[in-house]
């Protein structure tokens, strides 16, 4: 596994400071995961030749990472309930991994469309993994927050934001695709549409047995 830096920003015990340098940490975070990514005219990895997917990436807002990079493993206490849940879990399924806070707005203004998704794409494997980074994460706050916007995706409780921490997340909302397999294919800093027509465009050929019927369906090459 991909040694990580670790990024504490979200630490901060002071909301009002998150706020005051949010768009430069955000920033920074976009170079700090740009530098293993891949540009459409670099001709690098697996996908150098295929044009159409990179532009999949960019037309839905999402930046593409360099092919194997594995995000940080973590353990994490499920909401409702007691237990625990780690990526692992989802191994065989496509996760869209979510970090967010019930005070941050751009993360309320794209709950809807996460819980879009996965109420289309949940019977082909899709998995909506939010992880919740409110500072303690109580679940005084964070059960009417979900019951108020009807989620139904797990959610994660990051108390400590020590996960957060992990994967280097500076600002909210931030959300990685985690192709079934582990690998994590790309990143978005901000809010995104999550339904939208480009975004499915992008996430339907990563679903679980998709790339493999996509194989399969392709010509043999003459020996």
């Amino acid at each position: 596994m991909r040694s990580w830096a670790s990024n504490t920003f979200l630490g901060a015990s002071r909301r009002s400071r998150f706020l005051r340098v949010a768009a430069a940490v955000a920033l920074l975070a976009g170079l700090l995961w740009l530098l293993p990514s891949r540009r459409a005219d670099d001709g690098s990895g697996h996908h150098g030749k295929h044009v159409e997917t990179l532009d999949a990436f960019e037309k839905a807002g999402i930046t593409e990472l360099k092919e194997g990079q594995r995000g940080p493993a973590f353990q994490l206490r499920t909401f409702p309930g007691d237990g625990r849940s780690t990526l692992a879990d989802f191994a065989n399924n496509l996760v869209v991994l979510n970090f967010w806070a019930t005070w941050c707005g751009p993360c309320t203004a794209e709950m809807p469309t996460l819980e879009s998704l996965w109420q289309e794409y949940r019977p082909r494997g899709l998995v909506v993994l939010a992880i919740s980074v409110d500072r303690g994460a109580l679940r005084t706050i964070v059960a009417p927050y979900v019951t108020h916007h009807r989620l139904t995706f797990p959610i994660l409780l990051d108390p400590d934001m020590k996960v957060a921490a992990a994967w280097r997340v500076a600002a909210l909302p931030v959300t990685f695709i985690v192709k079934p397999g582990g690998d994590v294919v790309g990143m978005a800093t901000g809010a995104r549409e999550w339904n939208s027509r480009e975004m499915k465009a992008l996430l339907e050929p990563l679903l679980p047995g998709a790339q493999a019927s996509n194989t399969h369906n392709e010509p043999r090459r003459q020996q």
